[in-house]
């Protein structure tokens, strides 16, 4: 009975977190994608429920394996008892399965019966990983066969900031009350992007669909053949950089960050004293750093930062901290107003870092942009449902409402004024982050000549559509959000933006 007890374990920690659904294969997958010391820092504030499972579990595992050794046996009349006591469960789980039937969605045993759905989920999590080790022999062949459209001498210079865990209602510059974004405030070339959704609430899987043309339409058939945004600048005459304050974790965004002619995991060539976290700003220097030394007339860098993964307040200088008390940071509805002070800390810090990279491009006198988004929301006990943390099987809106912001210099809204005029035509527009960075990029940048490029999909070009928001499930399917488990609450929310679903 180990294994069943220790899913049981696993599902108990899942529903005190997320309150619904079985262990999905994206749990699975963040068992041997996520960074240890993200799970150290995760289960060090999850006192209650780590004790709950051990008071659960231990003691009926001890008395067995002494039971085993000691030859106990229990008496004809305690087998009968529990003989009974195992039917009536029987006989109520088959009235519960019966129930099922009447529900509104199909049923699929699969699907929901326990822990059948386990099994399979744990076959689907095995054969995506075995899919995705062999990705550099399915993808060796692929090309964008891009090209750009502005002359090979002139000066261009683009950072893409892939942005963690941050949420959209936690923005100033997007309507939160907290001024929290001061070093972007009125500052020219800059537009913000209200109506932006993440189609995943998985970091392994809204970065790749962030930096491909992949989405969640064409993510389960794309993305083991597909490669990233870096190669088609590549393929267009631009030097390429990929610098990251995350670990590598052996997934797509490892894979894409090597395309680049230039990549650096900051942890591993980078030391901190006495165990300090490495702090986002540290990016600026090797982006400074990679600008002075690099001779390349055209550059394309992206910078994947750590942003507001918990443990916030680790993840800010202290002396950062205009929010407090910003501790201590238990995992319990009860300390929500520490939490959400080390979260707009994070924030804070996290708009200071994007000035630094703004500042750093208009030094260079060039034609240039950055654009920012997050892979995803947090939920942070927001209301009575009392959820936390993201990439639940479940999605809810803080999960999935994520902001954007792009900035263009004045050399770009000179060379092309119609980026600067659609940019901010759009900017009230719905937008999936996941289908539009791609998109945009590359026509900001001018490559437009590949077919990958679709103009109907870039907020920075006045043949940009909406489309019916769409989210990738947990067996890598794009369904409508109507169907993605999110609740009445979480629709209210994206009625009160204007979002059609």
């Amino acid at each position: 009975m180990f294994f069943l007890m220790f899913f049981a374990a696993f599902q108990l920690v899942l529903l005190y977190l997320y309150g619904r659904s079985v262990i999905a294969v994206d749990m699975f997958l963040n068992l041997v994608t996520t960074n240890p010391d993200e799970v150290n820092e995760l289960l060090g504030s999850m006192g209650i429920i780590i004790l709950v499972v051990c008071i659960m579990y231990l003691p009926p595992l001890v008395t067995a394996i002494i039971g085993c050794f000691k030859h106990w046996t229990l008496s004809n009349s305690s087998v009968l008892r529990l003989r009974r006591i195992g039917l009536l469960l029987t006989i109520l789980g088959g009235i519960s399965f019966i129930l099922s039937f009447t529900g509104q969605r199909p049923f699929n045993p699969f699907n929901d019966i326990y822990p059948l759905n386990i099994a399979d989920n744990i076959y689907r999590a095995v054969t995506r990983s075995a899919r995705t080790a062999n990705y550099h022999k399915t993808s060796s062949d692929f090309t964008f066969a891009a090209k750009s459209t502005r002359p090979a001498d002139e000066r261009e210079l683009y950072v893409i900031v892939i942005g963690e865990t941050s949420r959209a209602p936690q923005w100033n510059l997007l309507g939160y009350k907290r001024n929290n974004n001061e070093p972007l405030n009125g500052l020219s070339g800059l537009t913000a992007f209200r109506k932006v959704i993440s189609e995943s609430n998985t970091t392994h899987k809204s970065v790749p669909m962030l930096l491909s043309d992949v989405d969640a339409t064409t993510f389960e058939d794309s993305i083991y053949t597909h490669k990233s945004i870096i190669t088609a600048f590549k393929e267009a005459g631009f030097s390429t950089a990929f610098f990251s304050n995350q670990a590598r974790n052996h997934s797509f965004i490892d894979f894409f960050g090597e395309e680049a002619d230039t990549c650096v995991f900051i942890g591993e060539v980078s030391t901190r004293p006495d165990n300090q976290h490495h702090y986002d700003e540290e990016l600026l220097s090797y982006l400074r750093n990679y600008l002075d030394n690099s001779k390349a007339v055209k550059q394309l860098i992206v910078l994947h930062t750590y942003g507001s993964h918990f443990k916030y307040s680790d993840r800010y200088p202290h002396n950062d901290a205009h929010f407090t008390p910003d501790s201590p940071l238990e995992v319990t509805a009860g300390t929500r107003s520490n939490l959400i002070n080390a979260y707009d800390n994070t924030i804070a810090y996290t708009a200071s870092v994007l000035r630094g990279v703004i500042d750093i491009i208009s030094e260079q006198n060039s034609i240039g942009a950055m654009l920012y988004t997050s892979d995803h929301g947090e939920d942070i006990f927001d209301d009575n449902r009392e959820l936390f943390l993201h990439a639940s099987p479940k999605p809810s809106y803080y999960q999935i409402h994520v902001p954007m912001l792009v900035w263009i210099s004045d050399a770009l809204q000179t060379y092309d004024k119609s980026i600067g005029h659609a940019l901010r035509q759009n900017s009230d527009r719905f937008v999936s982050s996941s289908s539009a960075l791609f998109h945009s990029a590359l026509n900001i940048a001018g490559i437009v000549s590949t077919t990958y490029y679709d103009a109907s999909r870039s907020i920075a070009s006045p043949q940009y559509k909406e489309r019916p928001p769409i989210y990738l499930d947990d067996h890598n399917e794009g369904i409508p959000l109507s169907e993605s488990g999110l609740r009445k609450i979480d629709f209210q929310k994206f009625d009160s933006l204007g979002i059609r679903y």
